[in-house]
């Protein structure tokens, strides 16, 4: 089973634009969203959800009222300010966790001497499996304010590759959060080959030095592609100036196309809504440059 990781080191660069028209050119895939702070897969793809459930992660303290005997000892222990109470220490009213503002370390509920306060999993959000247009989709959503999305990348890429052994496929395509953090890491370690997509501006070749070192780091092959190159030949220059220099393979300039946008609305990939245009033509070259790199596997529906 081989996994593509399509990546950027910044948003905004139309990487799931790219990764929704690689899943209109392959068969045999699964899909996973790993943007799971900010998911948009599923509005190029307009998915059937067929499965739900909540993910959880790290834990919140929980302060039960009819145990608590308000002692302050947890408030006075408490380094992040997430428990409140009565300011006059004889009053004997309980006490109370903000759950925003709890870090989930658990001093309070080591040391609460009448063990009044519980420490429950925090559930963060949810992640699901949807069936979209050219095959199954694994996404999910964190709630506001939640954290822990690192853990929630790793648990849609277990499920992605746990649906694509029980349906026998050989590919899964990942859509990979914007940045070099924590998601971004969750996302690319381990991965079989990494695309990362850039555009011509100076924060573009910025971030696209930063993941490029990022996929070195683990030991992930990478290669490059340049969107909308026509908007600044000068910084196209320096971008394929950087890629001779690493030995990164450039696989395509896509050009601006304003159809994109059109396809967007529309709610489906460049490949199926302007198949002719010159930004369509490019793409399924570079798929074509993925699936010869990667010893020949056939992947193209032609």
């Amino acid at each position: 089973m081989m996994e593509l990781v399509i990546c950027s080191g910044k948003g905004g660069t139309g990487k799931t634009s790219v990764v929704a028209a690689f899943a209109a050119l392959a068969e045999d895939f699964v899909l996973a969203d790993c943007d799971v702070d900010a998911p948009n897969l599923h509005l190029v793809s307009e998915p059937t959800l067929e499965h739900r459930a909540s993910f959880t992660a790290g834990h919140v303290a929980r302060i039960d009222p009819d145990l608590c005997v308000g002692c302050g000892d947890c408030r006075e222990l408490c380094r992040f300010d997430a428990i409140s109470g009565p300011d006059d220490p004889n009053r004997t009213a309980p006490f109370s966790v903000a759950p925003l503002r709890c870090e989930g370390c658990g001093v309070c509920v080591h040391f609460c001497p009448i063990g009044a306060i519980s420490f429950p999993a925090r559930t963060c959000g949810e992640w699901f499996i949807s069936e979209a247009p050219h095959g199954p989709l694994v996404h999910a959503t964190l709630d506001v304010g939640a954290e822990n999305s690192g853990k929630m990348v790793t648990r849609v890429r277990e499920e992605a590759f746990r649906l694509a052994g029980s349906l026998n496929v050989p590919w899964v395509l990942v859509d990979g959060p914007p940045g070099i953090g924590c998601p971004v890491t969750a996302a690319l370690t381990g991965a079989d080959l990494a695309l990362l997509v850039t555009e011509p501006s100076m924060s573009g070749l910025h971030d696209l030095e930063r993941i490029a070192d990022l996929a070195a780091h683990f030991g992930v092959p990478a290669l490059v592609c340049i969107n909308k190159f026509d908007l600044s030949p000068l910084l196209t220059d320096r971008i394929e100036a950087f890629c001779r220099d690493r030995e990164l393979p450039l696989i395509g300039r896509i050009p601006f196309e304003p159809k994109v946008n059109q396809a967007q609305a529309a709610r489906c990939s460049l490949i199926d809504y302007a198949p002719r245009c010159e930004a369509a033509h490019v793409l399924k070259a570079m798929w074509h440059a993925i699936e010869r790199r990667t010893a020949g596997t056939s992947l193209a529906k032609g």
